[in-house]
């Protein structure tokens, strides 16, 4: 597989990415999640950033059943593609990554590639 593909980027399952909100940021690693609808941010670290307001919720179905979440937009910038998008706020404390990447921002210009 080529390593460019014209108008995509090309990122991996595990990526650095920056939640932004007013100045204030925070440089981590998401795990990308093609089963995901939508992305998801940990309830800490989205109250750290002060990100919100909340402006609707979701029924959101995982491996604990279903859930209904409150949903936030949030700006993330992925190997320096920032987007500014929805996602569900979730207790995601027990996990190793506080932010997931969904197809709601996968679909915006990304390829998975899972050897990266």
């Amino acid at each position: 597989m080529k390593d460019e593909v014209p108008g995509r980027i090309i990122i991996g399952m595990i990526e650095d990415v920056e939640i932004t909100n007013n100045g204030a940021k925070e440089q981590l690693r998401a795990r990308v999640d093609t089963g995901a609808t939508k992305s998801s941010v940990d309830y800490k670290l989205a109250s750290k950033l002060k990100l919100g307001p909340v402006i609707e919720s979701r029924l959101v179905k995982s491996a604990h059943g279903n859930k209904l979440r409150p949903v936030i937009k949030a700006t993330i910038i992925i190997r320096g593609k920032q987007l500014t998008e929805k996602f569900t706020l979730a207790d995601r404390e027990h996990m190793k990554y506080k932010v997931l990447i969904g197809q709601n921002v996968l679909r915006r210009g990304f390829l998975i590639d899972p050897n990266r």
